[in-house]
């Protein structure tokens, strides 16, 4: 049988770290990728080779198309193409809409949202060749409901939301199954802003009293890629009964 492939976008700590060692551990071969944090990721390479796992590091920035058709270009000379993608790159800002600037603005919907559209464009043309494949989409609870002073970040993720229910309507006859999941607070470093107060008190807004693991939501980012494949367009709330 094929060894089946996934590419993760933001993969060098949090959610996507936690991903790629998921579906590593599951005989997947995984293709990593940040923009920044370069030795981080390969190390998270290496430690996936040690572990027996097959992985290749992809250094760029999803927010930029060209850099996404080199990503890609690479992964179709390695293995042809994905079984499924993973788009996890986020950034966070916390602020007055009013403090911020054009260029935080395009930061923002280039990552959390374009970055997206790029990797699935780029990701599609394969997946309907093979009349099969999995997108998922980590997006955010306040993408559904919006949070004060983070008014671009709610925007992005509306809007990974709304790509994620459209496009699987459009894949649907391919077979392609197209998710999203909606985090809550997650335990990772763009919580790490965050002062011991502030965490305390978020936790007591949490009915399940503490905040979720990388590892979990890894876990079910996993179970949507295996399983269930006649779920498709929907955007499954993991956050703990915060909303």
């Amino acid at each position: 049988m094929k060894q089946k492939t996934v590419f993760i976008t933001g993969a060098s700590r949090g959610i996507g770290a936690a991903c790629a060692r998921r579906f590593a551990k599951a005989g997947y071969h995984v293709f990593i990728n940040c923009k920044q944090s370069v030795g981080i990721l390969h190390d998270l390479r290496d430690e996936l080779r040690e572990n027996g796992g097959s992985c290749d590091a992809l250094i760029g920035d999803v927010g930029d198309p060209d850099q996404v058709e080199a990503m890609f270009s690479t992964i179709r000379q390695i293995v042809g193409g994905l079984d499924v993608l993973v788009n996890n790159a986020g950034i966070a800002w916390l602020g007055l809409l009013t403090d911020m600037t054009n260029a935080d603005w395009d930061r923002m919907i280039g990552t959390n949202l374009s970055s997206a559209f790029y990797c699935s464009r780029a990701a599609i043309p394969y997946m309907v060749s093979k009349k099969q494949g999995r997108i998922i989409n980590i997006s955010s609870m306040w993408g559904r409901t919006g949070a004060s002073c983070e008014a671009a970040y709610s925007a992005a993720k509306a809007g990974l939301n709304g790509l994620t229910m459209a496009l699987a309507k459009e894949l649907a006859p391919s077979n392609i199954q197209v998710n999203a999941v909606a985090c809550g607070v997650i335990d990772t470093d763009m919580n790490g802003c965050l002062s011991e107060e502030d965490k305390y008190s978020l936790q007591e807004e949490i009915p399940a009293g503490r905040f979720g693991t990388p590892e979990e939501t890894a876990d079910l980012v996993f179970d949507l890629a295996e399983n269930h494949p006649y779920m498709t367009g929907q955007i499954l709330g993991f956050d703990g009964g915060f909303i």
